[in-house]
């Protein structure tokens, strides 16, 4: 069992249930939780004819990391995909594709969240660099409340140069930095477009925005001068959701 992941949590314990079930082993349950979001839970590991057992609630708490809910499962080792998964995406895109870079993102939680708010807004991944940045854990997946299963996370060796690849196939880079003048509610969003988030508190690295079309800030009204970039992720991606939504 050693190789085993602990993903814990009902909404990502749930998306993995859906969406990939030959990645669960076996289902834990806190001893006495029978409630109807746990019955939904072992509707679908009986479906997929997956083990289920129980264990005392303050054995779940030392298995995660976090708040368990009362739900565990044990599931072969987080998917992570390489730089060739975004061709295929892009090629089987239906509509003018939206993709996030992360540049170098390194808490789990803001990865999470970042993740959760890529799959509302419908993008069809998240690039990251394959080092010096967070990657798929336990936190993240429950963060993300599901999108952990159903948004593609890319790694990337070079992050400058796939950017460049993306440019070539008609994609336009938009970087966020708070010192320019551009807004960002001043960019068409509406083609094909890579939103490209710093790093906490660094911002992204040069050879990064070397590599953008456009860089734009946030208006900051009040007396910070930026903010989470998970937060500002989510601003960026739903004023391209919001531009594409006009008639």
């Amino acid at each position: 069992m050693s190789d085993l992941e602990r993903i814990y949590g009902v909404h990502a314990v749930e998306a993995l249930l859906r969406h990939h079930p030959r990645r669960v082993k076996r289902l834990w349950l806190a001893e006495g939780r029978q409630d109807p979001r746990v019955q939904a839970l072992l509707e679908l590991a009986r479906q997929a004819r997956i083990a289920v057992g129980q264990r005392e609630r303050r054995e779940l708490d030392e298995w995660a990391e976090g708040v368990h809910q009362g739900v565990v499962a044990e599931v072969s080792p987080s998917q992570v995909w390489g730089e060739a998964m975004l061709d295929e995406l892009l090629d089987r895109c239906e509509g003018p594709p939206l993709l996030l870079v992360l540049d170098g993102v390194t808490d789990p939680h803001n990865l999470g969240a970042c993740l959760r708010t890529a799959d509302a807004a419908g993008a069809q991944a998240v690039i990251v660099p394959k080092d010096k940045s967070a990657t798929l854990n336990a936190t993240v997946r429950k963060v993300a409340c599901g999108a952990a299963e159903v948004v593609p996370l890319v790694a990337v060796t070079n992050l400058a140069r796939t950017l460049e690849k993306l440019r070539q196939r008609g994609l336009w880079t938009v970087g966020t930095a708070g010192e320019v003048e551009q807004e960002l509610y001043g960019v068409d969003l509406r083609g094909p477009t890579v939103l490209i988030m710093g790093a906490e508190g660094k911002g992204m690295r040069r050879l990064t925005r070397e590599h953008c079309d456009y860089l734009v800030r946030l208006p900051m009204a009040g007396s910070v001068s930026s903010l989470n970039v998970s937060v500002a992720t989510g601003v960026c991606l739903f004023e391209a959701v919001r531009q594409r939504s006009r008639p």
